[in-house]
């Protein structure tokens, strides 16, 4: 009895990565030398996530800036001092904003899986930003000559055409990142923010055919970001049933860092549909303790007892370094908490198939 076990994506940067963007922006460094930089990382990552035993690697965003505004940094028609998201520790990140039109990417993830499927045999995985929270950099005010119905059409177009690439280039699976799924509930308790937002995602999911969102999901979580989250304080039941709405035939849902873990579990219980696969953190990157592997392999058994192994995944709550500066955890940590899950699920999985 086998249950998958994946990465969310970002891993810490490595030390002379961190060296060499610092170089590159103060000018001490031509872009040749960090590309570089960057190739190198991105090969060491692959190859440390083989040799802690992942089933499916990612090339740990090392070159990404983030998680979030990689299309389009760079482009015109941004300016700074969108949408701020702060987080529990009192740190902010905030969003570019959008100021003119036509909405295009710059950048397709899809490049970032050819660069690592380059150095390995191993099921690549690969993250992209969802719709939605692109959606989160068209002013509320409008934009004149702009209008929003014009950019929502381009950005999905955008979407689908990434998302597209990303499968055609070879994904084992490509992951939306809804990181501000939860946050919007934060902003907006009513839920009207977040109806939209999952019928943005929606729109762009229906593009796909259903063997095609089989290889599609969709990651949601608190954030986690300088070991701080941005909502673990919303109540998950609010959001849950919303999320299973989504097109997609995989979800990764932040489950270790939850207080009550049964509460949760029964109610992705009560909103699963035959078809969907629901993957469940099992170790927290916000949290410097390095799970055990006997934790992990209790935390899948408790996962087992609410959901059919045949529906049921692992993964970790969340991304270790989605923003390239955050070095809160290090890349040692988080490669020990990524085999501590691959051995717990591995050892959960026994247990479970114990007399078949």
């Amino acid at each position: 009895m086998m249950i998958p076990t994946e990465p969310i994506g970002s891993l810490p940067r490595s030390p002379e990565l961190l060296g060499a963007m610092a170089e590159f922006q103060d000018g001490r460094l031509d872009a040749g030398a960090l590309k570089e930089a960057q190739e190198r990382a991105v090969r060491e990552t692959v190859a440390a996530l083989e040799a802690a035993g992942s089933p499916v690697v990612t090339d740990g965003e090392q070159t990404k800036p983030d998680f979030l505004s990689y299309p389009v940094a760079g482009t015109p028609g941004l300016s700074p001092g969108g949408a701020v998201i702060p987080f529990a520790d009192g740190h902010q990140r905030q969003l570019p904003v959008l100021t003119s039109g036509p909405f295009r990417y710059k950048v397709s993830a899809a490049q970032y899986l050819r660069a690592a499927r380059q150095h390995t045999h191993v099921p690549v995985k690969q993250a992209v930003v969802a719709p939605s929270a692109l959606s989160l950099l068209y002013p509320a005010g409008g934009i004149v000559g702009y209008p929003r119905e014009e950019f929502i059409h381009q950005l999905a177009e955008e979407s689908e055409a990434e998302i597209r690439a990303c499968l055609d280039a070879g994904a084992h699976v490509v992951q939306l990142d809804f990181d501000e799924a939860r946050l919007s509930l934060k902003l907006d308790p009513s839920g009207q923010l977040l109806d939209d937002l999952v019928a943005l995602n929606n729109q762009v999911l229906a593009r796909f055919t259903e063997d095609e969102r089989a290889r599609i999901g969709v990651y949601s979580g608190p954030g986690a970001d300088q070991a701080s989250t941005h909502s673990l304080d919303v109540d998950y039941a609010e959001l849950l049933p919303r999320l299973f709405r989504l097109m997609a035939g995989n979800l990764y849902l932040q489950l270790a860092s939850e207080p009550d873990p049964d509460r949760v579990l029964r109610v992705i219980a009560g909103q699963l549909r035959p078809g969907i696969r629901v993957f469940v953190g099992v170790t927290d990157p916000t949290d410097p303790a390095v799970e055990t592997a006997g934790q992990v392999r209790d935390r899948v058994l408790q996962a087992a007892r609410h959901i059919p192994v045949d529906q049921l995944g692992t993964c970790d709550d969340a991304g270790f370094a989605p923003f390239a500066d955050d070095t809160s955890t290090s890349r040692a940590t988080a490669l020990a908490k990524i085999r501590a899950r691959i051995e717990g699920t591995a050892a959960a999985a026994r247990t479970l198939g114990a007399g078949d």
